[in-house]
């Protein structure tokens, strides 16, 4: 079904304002900001597609949330994705950056986080993503990623552990508030 000039209007305003969470997101979902763009790319796609059919517009977000993060799961599951992680850059790849000069403590904090985050299964780091950066409730991470409060709970508790192990001695008193979003972060 084609959209009228009034539902592209409103979809193009929605995409505008929601397109930068949305890829942040799938970056958290991924590590990778061009896989990002992909998974953010397809949620609106979908989004799209049902944009008629869809009976509450105030639903928006949590269908966007949704199509993103299944397709997140769904991508980690393709054998093309068993590829090797790189887990450092050499040095004459940084770019302009001056590796004399150290990052500042929160965003060392906060990239040691996020790439500790690739170590976690997909499913565990989906709703990690649900609970602590997109702050839904137990009842909204099962409904996003239909399944049951008590697999959220028991994926929550895994996930945890497998991101402290995956921190190692990086952080001694890792809790869900590393991943909190504060205004300006990834």
């Amino acid at each position: 079904m084609a959209l009228t000039t009034e539902d592209e209007r409103d979809f193009g305003e929605y995409f505008s304002a929601r397109y930068d969470r949305v890829r942040r997101v799938a970056y958290l979902m991924c590590g990778d900001w061009h896989r990002a763009d992909d998974l953010a790319q397809a949620a609106f796609i979908r989004l799209a597609r049902s944009w008629r059919s869809l009976r509450s517009h105030g639903a928006l977000d949590a269908f966007v949330r949704t199509c993103l993060l299944r397709s997140a799961i769904d991508e980690s599951r393709r054998p093309w994705r068993r590829e090797q992680a790189v887990t450092s850059i050499p040095d004459e790849h940084l770019g302009e950056r001056d590796p004399a000069r150290p990052l500042d403590e929160s965003t060392a904090r906060r990239l040691t986080v996020i790439t500790a985050l690739q170590q976690v299964p997909a499913r565990q780091r989906a709703v990690l993503v649900c609970r602590f950066f997109e702050d839904l409730d137990v009842a909204e991470t099962s409904e996003v990623l239909r399944c049951s409060a008590g697999t959220v709970k028991s994926q929550t508790s895994r996930g945890l552990d497998n991101l402290r192990r995956a921190l190692g001695d990086a952080f001694d008193d890792v809790t869900p508030k590393a991943l909190v979003r504060r205004p300006n972060d990834v």
